[in-house]
């Protein structure tokens, strides 16, 4: 079992923190499938509503937070039925805007995982305005039941009453839909690829800045983030912010980051490349690859 977590499990129930364990191996990095969850529920003997808020400990260890010290977990369920975990990150003498949410988190997680649609959002502290307007962004965002401990199950439209999102721009696709952006680049280095793809896959209806980030670590693995705008402009996540986020869950430090490329649409309105650098340059001592490619 990873460090991280043995503070958790010695608060959990007892049955719980027996079953679980064997789930944080390693590699685990947040995400527990739909027959891993019915298992706990066996073997705990808990309502998912119960198991669900239980869980939310093991979500917060995933946090790294060196400005607030204010540990949240966020559980993102999806309509397949397995659950993501999320958690806060803030980068160390950088603006808050760099910061992540937990609810972000989970959701960006979900997304990163092939979801299509989010039904229940479980977190340990209600959720701010910033992260009740992300998620208003979502497929049917006000019907999302928003999970609170020692309170009644909402949806998201008793906490966002009024709200203003996407099909106030005429999005008819919104966060989480299948985005499918043809980029052209030739390259045959695989890091490229793989940002190019996730471009691709990003949500931007507002700029069209189609973008992605693509951090490799000094042992070859990669992690990615894709935009992801908001009708409301500023609750939008940066790639950057997901790739790091990305990173957390799965318990890589990031001075071990070696590499970092951003891709960009050239149609875009907007570039993301000084917030993008500024992220960077505060968790690692490594150049930005800041490559603008046309859509086809």
């Amino acid at each position: 079992m990873q460090d991280r977590f043995l503070k958790s499990i010695a608060n959990l129930p007892e049955p719980l923190a027996t079953a679980i364990v064997p789930i944080l191996d390693k590699d685990f990095a947040g995400h527990i499938d739909a027959q891993q969850l019915d298992e706990l529920k066996t073997a705990t003997q808990m309502d998912e509503q119960a198991l669900l808020l239980a869980l939310l400990p093991i979500s917060a260890a995933l946090a790294r937070v060196p400005i607030s010290n204010f540990y949240v977990g966020a559980i993102a369920k999806g309509k397949s039925g397995d659950i993501y975990m999320g958690a806060n990150l803030e980068l160390p003498g950088e603006a808050l805007f760099h910061s992540v949410h937990a609810e972000q988190s989970a959701i960006s997680h979900a997304w990163l995982s092939g979801e299509r649609q989010i039904e229940d959002v479980i977190v340990n502290f209600s959720p701010c305005g910033h992260c009740r307007q992300f998620m208003n962004e979502l497929v049917e965002g006000q019907k999302v039941n928003i999970h609170l401990p020692e309170q009644e199950i909402q949806p998201l439209s008793h906490y966002l009453p009024y709200a203003f999102g996407p099909s106030d721009l005429n999005i008819t696709e919104p966060l989480l839909t299948k985005q499918q952006h043809e980029l052209s680049l030739d390259s045959s280095d695989p890091m490229i690829i793989e940002a190019v793809d996730h471009a691709g896959l990003s949500y931007a209806p507002y700029t069209k800045n189609y973008a992605a980030v693509v951090l490799e670590t000094k042992d070859g693995a990669t992690y990615c983030g894709r935009y992801a705008e908001n009708a409301a402009f500023n609750p939008s996540m940066l790639p950057m912010q997901m790739a790091l986020s990305t990173m957390a869950r799965h318990n890589r430090d990031f001075s071990d980051i070696n590499r970092a490329v951003l891709i960009e649409s050239s149609k875009g309105v907007v570039s993301l490349v000084g917030a993008t650098m500024d992220a960077l340059h505060a968790v690692a001592a490594v150049e930005l690859e800041h490559i603008v490619v046309e859509p086809e």
